[in-house]
């Protein structure tokens, strides 16, 4: 009789700080579907215990409290770079077959199966966004490391064709990364009756990434709540504090889904955004949207959104004051951004991975790994 093979195993890292957290436990489930054991190696603080087994009950994957400090919160190099050792001596304590990084910088460590790195973000896109002259010295032993682990990770991944530019811009890399687009599961059922006669953001609204301060000179213009949530004071001690947003704090997914199920207005003016997974979730509600007219924005919503300078908040509150008060055309741009977002739905994510797994796993899942390598993505 043959042999029954077990599955091959994945350690993928994860946070729970972010968009990303959702994105991990979605892709989990979905590579799980396909025949993959999951483990979370969850670094960062970590959310309760309830809702641990939560995550865990949802994914079908094993989650793993690390404590690790993110590279973004470290306070110095060894502090990296002593994360991915720890990563690496966890996959091989695991018996893990691939690791799947959230962080490029991670990849540094002398890993024994094959790596991929995924780019979510990073310090010196978001530099080039935001700042001028060169990266500070805090940002820039991070980019270092970053810039490292993208030369060293078997294949490296981006969400967006604009976004993986930027990175092989940022970091002198020969090759761009793959696209393999971020994706969310749709809610079976948009809202019902008529849609909210308000505004909605969702984000890290200490980042300055996010664009806070015109959201809430926005919101000063426009005669209409507009609802902010996320956040408003980081890990780093940056903070925001407006004057005409109604913040509601950081919220669960349910409550979120709640928010978004009203189906009001969206809007984002972010400066720097690599996807946009609150973007995403606010389309599959059904939701219209109103999109800073930045690169990854344009590439994945040009003709399902109404896009304004992030500099124009006089611009973005009369797009927004319109919609209010024009149904059809409302109803028109929530239904293209619904059907738009379907394309980037969980079960294309999972499958855009799983090609990428197997072609490094390959059929008979042998593999050295002797580290320094050029890597793929080099």
């Amino acid at each position: 009789m043959p042999v029954r093979r077990a599955p091959a195993h994945i350690l993928m890292t994860a946070d729970a700080l972010g968009g990303v957290w959702q994105y991990s436990l979605e892709l989990a489930e979905g590579l799980g579907r396909r025949g993959l054991s999951v483990t979370v190696a969850l670094m960062g603080p970590a959310p309760s215990d309830a809702a641990l087994a939560q995550a865990e009950a949802a994914s079908g994957a094993r989650i793993r409290p690390t404590g690790l400090p993110l590279d973004w919160t470290a306070g110095r190099p060894e502090d990296v770079t002593g994360a991915a050792a720890a990563i690496a001596r966890l996959a091989r304590a695991e018996g893990a077959d691939l690791v799947h990084l959230h962080s490029p910088a991670l990849a540094m460590a002398a890993f024994d199966v094959p790596v991929v790195a995924v780019c979510h973000s990073c310090v010196a896109t978001w530099w080039a966004a935001l700042g001028s002259g060169p990266l500070p010295d805090d940002l820039a032993w991070r980019a270092d490391l970053a810039a490292r682990g993208c030369r060293t990770a078997d294949r490296l991944l981006a969400p967006t064709r604009a976004f993986a530019e930027a990175t092989r811009a940022a970091y002198g890399l020969a090759h761009a990364p793959e696209v393999v687009r971020n994706g969310r599961r749709l809610p079976d059922v948009p809202g019902v009756g008529e849609p909210a006669s308000h505004a909605f953001t969702a984000g890290r609204l200490w980042d300055r990434a996010k664009n806070a301060t015109a959201l809430d000179r926005l919101a000063g213009r426009l005669g209409a709540p507009v609802y902010a949530a996320g956040p408003a004071e980081g890990p780093n001690g940056e903070c925001f504090g407006g004057k005409h947003l109604r913040l509601l704090g950081r919220l669960d997914a349910a409550r979120m889904e709640r928010e978004l199920a009203q189906r009001p207005v969206f809007v984002s003016l972010a400066r720097y955004e690599p996807f946009g997974l609150a973007v995403l979730e606010a389309a599959g509600a059904g939701c219209a949207l109103v999109l800073s007219d930045i690169p990854g924005f344009s590439e994945l919503w040009e003709g399902a959104a109404l896009f304004v300078s992030p500099d124009d908040d006089a611009a973005a509150a009369e797009a927004v004051r319109n919609l209010l008060a024009d149904s059809e055309r409302r109803a028109s741009l929530a239904d293209a951004a619904r059907e738009r977002a379907a394309r980037y739905g969980t079960e294309a994510m999972a499958d855009g991975v799983l090609a990428v797994v197997r072609g490094l796993l390959g059929e008979t899942r042998s593999y050295t790994h002797v580290r320094p390598l050029s890597g793929a993505a080099a």
